[in-house]
């Protein structure tokens, strides 16, 4: 379907995950940032050709939101190991996080006595499940973590998938468990179909 000067699958959503050179993940400080950053705008590239849809000049407001090009969103995420990144003809967010131990007190933060209640499972895998997930919507709306307490888990449709209330709306997010990591993209009635490439010319 033709959309103005947009070509739009309106069935799938691309997400694409590109894993970090070994070389360049000892990089540090700002030339770290900089090879991430750039890194994850090849995945953004590969995304956008996958979706059949040109992007322009990659812009972001006075807050650091990614603002639409050509009428198409996009988000980002990067992680010491791995970038990933997302077109789509609607407000998207990714994020993608190792699965590690962390701090008691981040639980807290993360979510309510409800929202941990809601399943009976690894609490570090779970942890993850619900920060990438709300991050990815948070993300998409452009409100950033200031209101983390207002993003809710609804429910856990499976393993792969949960629902998240916030802003008077119901949002999906798919999951994606990869090498010891997660990603997380809210995906609305679309189909989801990530591409993971482990090294240079290696789509898994």
């Amino acid at each position: 379907m033709i959309r103005g000067n947009r070509y739009i699958d309106l069935a799938s959503i691309y997400p694409v995950i590109l894993a970090v050179p070994d070389d360049k993940r000892n990089l540090s400080g700002k030339n770290r940032t900089l090879y991430l950053s750039r890194h994850a705008r090849d995945a953004l590239e590969i995304s956008a050709r996958k979706s059949r849809i040109h992007l322009g000049d990659l812009l972001k407001d006075k807050n650091g939101v990614p603002t639409p090009c050509g009428g198409n969103y996009w988000s980002l995420s990067h992680k010491p190991a791995y970038v990933a990144a997302v077109v789509a003809p609607e407000r998207i967010g990714i994020d993608i996080e190792e699965i590690r131990r962390c701090s008691e007190s981040l639980f807290r933060k993360i979510a309510d006595h409800r929202e941990w209640g809601l399943a009976d499972t690894d609490k570090f895998k779970l942890f993850f499940r619900y920060w990438t997930a709300k991050e990815a919507v948070l993300k998409a709306v452009g409100t950033g973590l200031k209101d983390l307490s207002k993003c809710k888990i609804a429910h856990l449709i499976d393993e792969n998938n949960l629902a998240i209330d916030y802003m008077n709306k119901r949002w999906l997010v798919e999951h994606l468990f990869f090498n010891g990591h997660i990603a997380s993209v809210n995906k609305g009635l679309y189909d989801i179909k990530w591409s993971v490439v482990m090294r240079q010319g290696l789509e898994d």
